[in-house]
């Protein structure tokens, strides 16, 4: 199953062949550690976060912060190579299947939040503001944000906390994804708009980071 959806994703253009390895990689340690549940959040992003990057392609500005039709490796590692460290974790010391599920919806969450907030947000966002000093900035540009991304980002993380209850039960641990997808979010755009605008980071880098924010938020949530 794997390895066909990894190959008709770079049949169909969603993946390039190192990005379709690297996927089947991802999805094997994801596996490993959640089983069916952290697949099914893996497909939800996958499948949301490629519909979104397709959808109105032409009204998105040129050069905007959106993402590549097309992944990679390194693309799919900025989003997915969490899950699959925390799999991977999981899979070598038992016992912390549930705890690693949690997380790995996490990181779901606000990788999905980041691409449908910036992928949509560009097309539907009515006035774009600078996440930092909140003064009007240019659409697409990186850190920008609008009310109406920002919505679509926190539907994003509903998509995944959906997702993870669908299996484990609707409790309080559904709004701590929503929450902890939110945050990982707006990290995303604070990095953007200041590290990422100066060259010090580049989008995967901060990718990253927002997918481990969530997970680290997330589980302050838990246990606090």
């Amino acid at each position: 199953m794997l390895f066909g959806a990894a190959y008709a994703s770079y049949k169909t253009g969603k993946l390039t062949s190192g990005g379709a390895v690297m996927g089947i990689m991802v999805a094997i340690s994801i596996y490993l550690g959640t089983g069916l549940k952290g697949i099914a959040m893996l497909a939800a992003f996958f499948i949301s976060a490629t519909i979104a990057t397709s959808h109105s392609k032409g009204k998105k500005p040129a050069g905007s912060n959106t993402h590549q039709e097309k992944r990679d490796a390194t693309q799919v590692l900025a989003n997915g190579g969490l899950p699959a460290l925390i799999g991977l974790v999981a899979f070598i010391i038992p016992g912390n299947d549930l705890l690693a599920t949690v997380l790995t919806a996490a990181a779901f969450a606000s990788a999905t939040a980041d691409t449908l907030s910036s992928e949509l947000g560009t097309v539907y966002g009515k006035r774009f503001y600078n996440i930092i000093n909140f003064r009007a900035d240019e659409n697409g540009r990186d850190g920008v944000i609008s009310v109406e991304g920002t919505l679509i980002g926190i539907a994003g993380s509903t998509i995944i906390a959906a997702t993870f209850a669908a299996s484990s039960g609707l409790n309080s641990t559904f709004l701590y994804i929503i929450i902890a997808g939110t945050a990982g979010n707006l990290a995303d755009s604070v990095l953007g708009a200041t590290l990422e605008r100066k060259g010090l980071m580049n989008n995967n880098e901060v990718n990253f980071i927002n997918t481990v924010t969530a997970a680290a938020i997330c589980c302050l949530l838990i246990y606090l």
